[in-house]
């Protein structure tokens, strides 16, 4: 139970090998990349949802309570919202419930599980260039799906790559299947005559 007390009451600065490491993720946290995403969120929500201070802390400080976040993935579906609730809160719990509710809410709208950033990165402000990544994968498929519902600029990401699978899938569907055809036909003859040489050679 003291070892438990010890390393929570050590939750604080990072120190020796950690220290280089939390330095490292955040030298991944792009600042250029956080103004794109604040622009496309305060467009996407509406004035409502504010602006925060410039910097990574100021970006950690608008989301951490989930709600943001919540209007953000509620603003991408047309219909039915997945976040059914969003109601700010000083209570760590129900900031970190908020957060869940959108990163369920947003594989649910097709963010993969590589591209999701896990409720502490942001809550506690532990990989803050993970919350970034999970954002952009998030701008670049509503960018992709076209439904009507993305108000950000054309520019600020790039389609996803499951709509060259899709359009590959449409386009190319009969053309695969005919080559798998010749394939197994040609494996085939190469087995029959394969088989009728082993039996000539075992003869021999």
């Amino acid at each position: 139970m003291a070892t438990q007390g010890v390393g929570m009451a050590n939750k604080g600065p990072a120190f020796g090998m950690s220290r280089h490491v939390q330095d490292k993720i955040d030298s991944k946290y792009d600042p250029e990349l956080e103004m794109i995403l604040v622009e496309w969120i305060s467009r996407q929500c509406g004035a409502g949802v504010g602006k925060p201070d410039p910097g990574k802390l100021g970006f950690q400080a608008w989301l951490k309570d989930g709600c943001v976040l919540s209007e953000l993935i509620n603003s991408l579906f047309s219909g039915e919202k997945p976040v059914k609730k969003i109601q700010s809160s000083t209570a760590a719990f129900k900031q970190m419930e908020q957060i869940s509710q959108f990163l369920n809410a947003s594989e649910k709208y097709g963010v993969t599980k590589t591209d999701m950033f896990q409720t502490v990165d942001l809550w506690e402000a532990k990989d803050l260039a993970a919350v970034q990544r999970t954002l952009s994968a998030l701008g670049s498929l509503a960018f992709t799906k076209d439904e009507g519902t993305y108000k950000g600029d054309p520019n600020w990401f790039f389609k996803k790559s499951q709509e060259n699978k899709r359009d590959f899938s449409d386009d190319q569907l009969k053309a695969g299947k005919n080559v798998i055809g010749l394939q197994m036909g040609s494996n085939k003859g190469a087995s029959q005559e394969g088989m009728s040489y082993g039996r000539s050679r075992q003869i021999l």
